[in-house]
């Protein structure tokens, strides 16, 4: 194993150096859900990966929302296909590997463990308010409630009896309302092989409701989704149609005054307490609240499905990539 380096971000001819931290095939860790006890992962090397700036990046606003000399860690590259990762009260974060049907839980310590084995195939997560996790379970299309205990209570199944294609994405406001995306990806495990809806939409559940309403259906495919602290705000990205939009949200939990924010699609979205807003795919882009781009971290596992923040402080971004899971120390936090 390579001694672990610590090297500072420098600037040299456009292009951020950025440490990244891999584990070494020789001492790679292979987790299965029989690992009951929480493990840390061994076998770290080192080595510089360059984060490309583009011309029209401010080098500068990139650099001061990430801690000096930080590293983008491996936490893990054993999975098949990582989302919706989302961060309880302590900052320990849970995510989804959803070919595998498995929640996983990364602990404020680094301590990797799997929570939920037969986790509904969930994809995107959000805590509500008493510290449930609430899923995107689409192996049957449906909204998932998970106590800390792991006990599942169906949210909605349906939208005046149609199936939904496939609950994607979450956030909930400050109410407990869920505004959630319903995209259709055919699934290798569903017998369907058509959406039995006509259309892809975003909805909203009241809290205390059984029904959901549609709040806008104005999308090719929707996706990643997130709200400001204030209640005030919604961005929805059309991933399919490669654009983010924002809205303001009403009283009622409607939203209006829809506007293109970026000519950009997303995967996965987060906010820090800037305004900043976090959108995945290629790598994390970086947009601030006027939907300028500051600019984009590659990341070496190619796309980057979701991302929150999370830890004690909520200063680390964890970025759930593919196959691989990272994350990189901030000195912006999280929204709340």
């Amino acid at each position: 194993m390579i001694k672990a380096t610590l090297v500072s971000l420098v600037f040299i001819s456009g292009i951020i150096f950025l440490p990244v931290d891999l584990r070494s095939e020789d001492n790679a860790v292979h987790l299965t859900s029989s690992d009951a006890d929480r493990i840390m992962l061994p076998g770290i090397q080192n080595m510089t990966y360059p984060i490309g700036i583009s011309p029209a990046d401010t080098n500068s606003r990139l650099a001061k929302l990430i801690s000096p000399g930080a590293t983008l860690q491996l936490v893990a590259d054993r999975f098949i296909f990582t989302e919706g990762p989302a961060a309880d009260r302590a900052g320990n974060i849970f995510f989804t590997d959803q070919p595998n049907d498995k929640i996983w839980k990364y602990d404020t310590e680094g301590k990797l463990s799997v929570f939920m084995d037969k986790s509904g195939r969930s994809n995107g997560l959000y805590f509500d308010h008493e510290g449930n996790l609430v899923a995107c379970a689409d192996e049957n299309s449906e909204l998932w409630s998970i106590s800390p205990e792991k006990k599942v209570t169906v949210l909605l199944k349906n939208f005046n009896g149609i199936r939904f294609n496939g609950p994607n994405d979450l956030w909930i406001d400050k109410k407990g309302g869920i505004y959630f995306t319903d995209p259709y990806y055919q699934r290798d495990y569903w017998e369907r092989k058509k959406p039995d809806m006509e259309k892809q939409n975003l909805y909203y559940l009241a809290r205390g409701f059984r029904e959901a309403q549609i709040v806008d259906s104005n999308f090719v495919r929707p996706n990643g989704i997130i709200g400001t602290p204030d209640g005030k705000s919604l961005y929805v990205a059309d991933i399919g149609a490669g654009k983010t939009y924002t809205y303001r949200i009403n009283k009622d939990g409607s939203v209006t005054n829809r506007r293109l924010f970026v000519m950009q699609g997303s995967d996965g979205m987060t906010l820090d307490h800037k305004g900043n807003l976090y959108i995945t795919g290629n790598g994390v882009t970086v947009y601030d609240r006027k939907g300028e781009k500051i600019g984009n971290i590659p990341v070496p596992s190619g796309w980057v499905g979701n991302i929150c923040f999370g830890g004690k402080d909520r200063k680390t971004l964890f970025i759930a990539a593919s196959k691989a899971v990272y994350t990189l120390r901030m000195e912006v936090k999280g929204a709340r």
